[in-house]
């Protein structure tokens, strides 16, 4: 197996507690789209991160699409987008906090400068960029190692397409063997692993014993090497990869 010498993190839920307020505002749009088409569905922040976590709200509003047949023209789908990133911008940079003990981890990789550090999300970048920079994170990564599934691509994406996995280690030089990704969901998971990344899983933003290890089982079948359950053990887990 090839050196380790770069990480790459998703930002929602893995880095920053985004997810359920992200959700919110996606929920509010979301609706807004059926009862234009007459559908009665109505869903909750928490119903759409049941069903799409890990994914942006393009992706969202795709699977809504499908899911209930009818279809937005190419403007509709980047007009919902646009509105949805500026209120989750919004709600993010008032309300955003870091997973429970991500902060010391980040500062000891980066003051060790042992391992290149990016962030690899579906979101928008500005969603990702106002998010880490509302919990101090932004010090850690490199501005042009924050790469974003539905912003850097020349065809906008998200996971669980490898592309923007793939693309960020053709921007940063490196391997996809090279590297070892963080993920939280089971697109990101499988993002990750289609990309050839191999992957730790982070299941600690899960509320509950009980739904953390439903999660660890998901990641487990999606590709994971290993799962983490509280970023204490980061370092463990990173060493169980690095000797296998």
């Amino acid at each position: 197996m090839p050196k380790i010498t770069q990480l790459l993190f998703d930002c929602d839920n893995t880095l920053v507690l985004s997810e359920e307020l992200a959700f919110e505002a996606c929920a509010e749009l979301s609706n807004e789209m059926l009862a234009k088409h007459s559908i009665s569905e109505r869903y909750t922040g928490a119903d759409l991160m049941t069903t799409f976590v890990g994914q942006n709200f393009r992706g969202v509003v795709t699977g809504l699409q499908q899911k209930y047949g009818f279809k937005l023209s190419d403007d509709e789908v980047d007009s919902y987008v646009s509105r949805e990133l500026g209120k989750v911008i919004e709600t993010l940079e008032a309300k955003a906090e870091p997973c429970v003990g991500v902060m010391p981890v980040l500062e000891e990789l980066y003051k060790s400068k042992k391992y290149g550090l990016a962030v690899v999300s579906s979101s928008a970048l500005s969603r990702v960029q106002a998010s880490i920079k509302k919990v101090g994170q932004d010090r850690f990564f490199p501005a042009d190692h924050i790469f974003s599934a539905a912003t850097s691509l020349p065809v906008p994406t998200t996971k669980p397409d490898p592309a923007i996995y793939l693309h960020a280690c053709k921007v940063i030089g490196k391997e996809p063997g090279e590297c070892v990704a963080v993920e939280d969901s089971k697109s990101g998971t499988l993002s990750a692993v289609r990309a050839g990344i191999p992957t730790i899983g982070y299941v600690g933003s899960y509320g509950g014993v009980i739904k953390q290890k439903e999660m660890a089982e998901v990641l487990k079948e999606a590709g994971v090497k290993v799962i983490m359950d509280d970023w204490s053990q980061f370092n463990d887990c990173l060493a169980q990869i690095e000797t296998s």
